[in-house]
C-alpha cells in the first residue's frame, strides 16, 4: 500500500506525518533533527509517554514512504488515533481538558528546559476522553528570556472560546469551525463588558493585548514591533503566566445547571419502562451479536446508548449529538464511568466539511468514517421533519455510515414528531414506515425490526449487501 501525506502536516518544515497500512509516521528532516535529539536527551518525551499526556512513539527504520524516507533524517512511529476530531468539534468540558493538557504538558517542558513552539489546539487529539498531545516536533529547547510566542494562538484556539461560553452561554464550534484559527482576541474583547477589566485573566490575556493591538495598528509603528521582539520573560514570569492560565481555565464553568431541551431527555422521554426496556435490550443484542470495533451513535444524547452498546460488545464508540446540554452530560458520563466513549459536537443536517488549504487541511465528517456499526435513535424526525431532508435521503446518509446498525422510525403520531409538526403545514408525504422500510431494503436486508412502542415507533437493524 502507498503511503500518504496527511495534508495538515505540510505546515512544518522540521517534517511530515504520513500513513501507510494504517499505521502512522513522522518524519524529521534536517531542520528539526538538532531540536529534537536535544529534547529527546532530556528525558521529558518519554516521560509524558509514561504520564499518558504523549502519544507513544519509536524510531523506525527501512520504511517505504514513496521517497520521503530519502530526505528524513529519523523517522518516528507513533500509535494511531483511530479518529481524528478538532476544536470545533469538541464540547466545552472537552475543549478545556485540551487546554488544560496543553499547558501541563507545557508546564512539565519547561522544568526540563525545553518549551512549545507553537500553542495550536490542533496537536491535541482524544484517545476515548481522555486528551493526548501528538506532536512531538512542536517541543525546542527553551532559551532563558524568551518571550512565549503560542501566547495569543493559545488564547484564540483554547481561552478564547471558553470564555466565549462560560461569559455569554455562546457554543464556540460554529464560530471556531468558520475559522479555522480559532477566536481572535479583539473580537472577544468587544463582546466583553467594562468589568472584564477588573478579572485579572481578562485583563492580562483579553483586554490589554486587544488595546496593545489596536495601537499598533494605530500608530503603524515599527517600533512596537521591534520591541515585541526584544521583550525579555524571565523563566519564573513564563511559569507563573502558564499557571495563571491553567488557573483561569479550571475555573471556567458553564452557567448554572445548563439545562437545554434535550439534556434531560433520558429522564423525560415519553417511553414507559417496558418500552425503555425494550429499546435496551435491541440495542444490547445489536452490540453483543455484531461487536463493532468502532460504534458511531447519531445523536447520542447523553450517552445511554452508546454505553449499552458498549457494554454488550462494542469496543468503541464516539457519539456525535448537537444539544450542548446532551452533550456535556454524555461527556461527563464518559469521563466518570471511564467507557472508550468520545462525545463530539455535530449537527448532522451540517457535518463538519474539509476545510483549510486546498480543502484538505481538515478533514470533512465524510472523509472521517471509521464506524463498522452506527446506532442512529429518534433522528429520523429530526432530518426529515426538523430540516425539510427527503427520508430517502436521510436514510441514505445514515447508512452510509457503517455496514450495519440500527435506525429507530418515528411515525407522525408520535408526540415528538406532532410537536416538530405544530406550528407548520405537514408537507411530508413520503414520511411514512413503508417508504423507511422500502428505502433501507434497497441496499440492505432487515435482520430484525420490533415495534417497541403502541404508537409505531420501530427499530430497524440493516446489514448492507455486499
Amino acid at each position: 500500500m502507498e503511503s500518504k501525506l496527511v495534508p495538515g502536516s505540510f505546515r512544518d518544515p522540521k517534517g511530515h506525518v504520513y500513513i501507510k497500512d494504517r499505521r502512522v509516521f513522522r518524519t524529521i528532516t534536517s531542520h528539526g533533527l538538532r531540536d529534537f535529539q536535544a529534547v529527546k536527551e532530556t528525558g521529558i518525551l518519554n516521560q509524558l509517554v509514561d504520564e499518558g499526556l504523549l502519544v507513544p512513539w519509536r524510531e523506525v527504520s527501512n520504511i517505504d514512504l514513496g521517497g520521503a524516507e530519502e530526505t528524513a533524517e529519523i523517522i518516528l512511529e507513533h500509535d494511531r488515533i483511530e479518529f481524528i476530531s478538532y476544536p470545533y468539534e469538541w464540547s466545552f468540558s472537552g475543549l478545556k481538558a485540551a487546554a488544560l493538557l496543553h499547558l501541563e504538558v507545557q508546564l512539565k517542558a519547561l522544568a526540563k528546559g525545553v518549551t512549545l513552539s507553537d500553542a495550536s489546539a490542533y496537536n491535541v487529539q482524544f484517545i476515548n476522553s481522555k486528551p493526548v498531545f501528538i506532536d512531538h516536533l512542536s517541543f525546542r529547547p527553551y532559551t532563558e528570556g524568551e518571550f512565549w510566542v503560542g501566547h495569543d494562538q493559545f488564547c484564540r484556539q483554547f481561552l478564547n472560546p471558553l470564555l466565549l461560553r462560560s461569559n455569554f452561554s455562546i457554543q464556540h464550534n460554529e464560530w471556531f469551525r468558520g475559522g479555522l484559527e480559532g477566536i481572535s482576541t479583539s473580537a472577544l474583547s468587544a463582546l466583553l463588558p467594562w468589568h472584564a477589566w477588573l478579572k485579572p485573566h481578562t485583563l492580562i490575556h483579553v483586554k490589554l493585548p486587544a488595546l496593545f493591538e489596536r495601537l499598533a495598528l494605530r500608530k503603524q509603528s515599527k517600533n512596537i514591533e521591534s520591541r515585541g521582539k526584544t521583550t525579555k520573560l524571565p523563566r519564573q514570569s513564563f511559569k507563573n503566566m502558564l499557571l495563571s492560565l491553567k488557573s483561569a481555565i479550571e475555573r471556567q464553568n458553564l452557567k448554572g445547571e445548563h439545562v437545554t431541551v434535550w439534556s434531560t431527555y433520558t429522564t423525560t422521554t415519553s417511553y414507559d419502562d417496558a418500552e425503555a426496556e425494550l429499546k435496551k435490550a435491541f440495542i444490547a443484542n445489536f452490540a453483543d451479536k455484531t461487536k463493532p470495533n468502532m460504534l458511531w451513535d447519531i445523536g447520542c444524547n447523553t450517552g445511554e446508548y452508546a454505553t449499552i452498546a458498549l457494554k454488550a460488545g462494542a469496543k468503541n464508540a464516539i457519539g456525535f449529538e448537537f444539544d450542548s446540554g446532551a452533550l456535556e452530560a454524555a461527556f461527563a458520563r464518559a469521563i466518570s464511568e471511564d467507557l472508550p466513549l468520545l462525545p463530539l459536537y455535530l449537527d448532522a443536517a451540517n457535518p463538519s466539511p474539509s476545510q483549510g488549504w486546498g480543502q484538505k487541511e481538515r478533514d470533512g465528517f465524510a472523509q472521517r468514517r471509521c464506524a463498522d456499526g452506527v446506532i442512529a435513535l429518534a433522528v429520523i424526525h429530526h432530518l426529515c421533519i426538523g430540516k425539510n431532508i427527503p427520508i430517502q435521503e436521510a436514510i441514505s446518509w445514515l447508512m452510509s455510515l457503517a455496514p450495519q446498525g440500527v435506525i429507530e422510525f418515528v411515525p407522525k403520531k408520535d408526540l415528538k414528531v406532532k410537536e416538530l409538526l405544530r406550528f407548520r403545514e405537514d408537507i411530508f408525504d413520503d414520511y411514512n414506515w413503508q417508504t423507511f422500510k422500502d428505502e433501507i431494503l434497497k441496499n440492505a436486508e432487515i435482520i430484525k425490526s420490533e415495534e417497541i412502542t403502541d404508537n409505531g415507533r420501530q427499530l430497524v437493524w440493516y446489514s448492507r449487501k455486499p
